[in-house]
């Protein structure tokens, strides 16, 4: 007669520890849905004479498959390592492609012999300065941490 009100009690206890995990995981994964992704920008070289430019123009030249502006000036492409989240969130909200796919064009390109991989930077602090210092230069960065020293393309 005493085992049925410890199984009563052990059964009991198991749901209440099933129901903490539960709520846990309901509010981790709360806080992570109201975790806005920053807003990602464009940026170029300020003397770049476009403005503007079609997505499928950035993606070409993020692909390493467009190497030169309309002006016939040489493209130089700076990204942040694959593992950032403003790449991840440049690649999937800007360009609208995964990080991963981008990856993979990169690698056909240079594995292929036909390119180049894009040059590295490891801050956001260094794109702003390789990007206003070199001709020609592309990259993103955080909406908020625009320069006065870049220019920020308009995507139509």
């Amino acid at each position: 007669m005493e085992t049925i009100p410890a199984i009563k009690f052990g059964t009991s206890l198991v749901r209440v520890v099933l129901l903490c995990l539960f709520a846990m995981a309901l509010l981790v994964a709360i806080a992570h849905a109201q975790t806005p992704e920053p807003v990602m920008v464009a940026i170029a070289h300020p003397a770049t004479s476009e403005d503007t430019i079609p997505r499928s123009s950035l993606r070409a030249i993020f692909g390493m498959r467009l190497q030169k502006w309309p002006a016939e000036t040489p493209v130089k492409v700076f990204v942040l390592r694959d593992d950032t989240l403003e790449h991840a969130t440049f690649s999937k909200t800007v360009l609208q492609v995964f990080p991963h796919q981008l990856r993979m064009a990169w690698d056909r390109q240079v594995f292929s012999g036909q390119g180049q991989y894009p040059e590295q930077v490891g801050s956001t602090q260094e794109m702003l300065s390789r990007v206003a210092s070199t001709a020609g230069a592309i990259g993103y960065v955080k909406a908020s941490e625009v320069g006065q020293n870049v220019r920020v393309l308009k995507i139509r």
